[in-house]
């Protein structure tokens, strides 16, 4: 099992990261982190590096009901999504495959919400 899912798209960077904002919002997701890779590794490392952005989206329903089943899976939370700039001048989408996640997490009231949330990542992906 991959722990992610993704999709290699033509684009622009920016138009890319609204148009993945918009499919998980779609999906009930909601962006609480955007984490600019590129414009941190400049500033702590002062590195030039490709364009990469992580999301981290929740979907609050869903994060309420693994939150009730395991009060540890915080520390799994939120679900992040990449977009990254590739050389070929092409982006790439990824989007944490949440069942991959939970095989390390023993409780099978996960298991069902793993499922959901993977589908509507999965989803969002293919709406890219």
């Amino acid at each position: 099992m991959k722990y992610y899912f993704n999709k290699t798209i033509t684009g622009e960077f920016e138009k890319v990261i609204k148009k993945v904002t918009d499919e998980l919002e779609k999906e009930g997701f909601g962006v609480l982190t955007e984490i600019d890779v590129t414009a941190t590794l400049k500033k702590k490392l002062d590195i030039d590096f490709k364009k990469y952005q992580i999301l981290g989206a929740c979907n609050a329903p869903y994060a309420h009901k693994a939150l009730k089943a395991e009060d540890k899976i915080g520390t799994m939370l939120p679900c992040n999504v990449i977009v990254q700039e590739l050389d070929n001048g092409k982006i790439e989408v990824a989007a944490v495959n949440p069942m991959a996640s939970m095989q390390a997490v023993q409780n099978k009231d996960l298991e069902e919400i793993a499922i959901e949330i993977g589908d509507k990542l999965e989803k969002v992906i293919s709406q890219i």
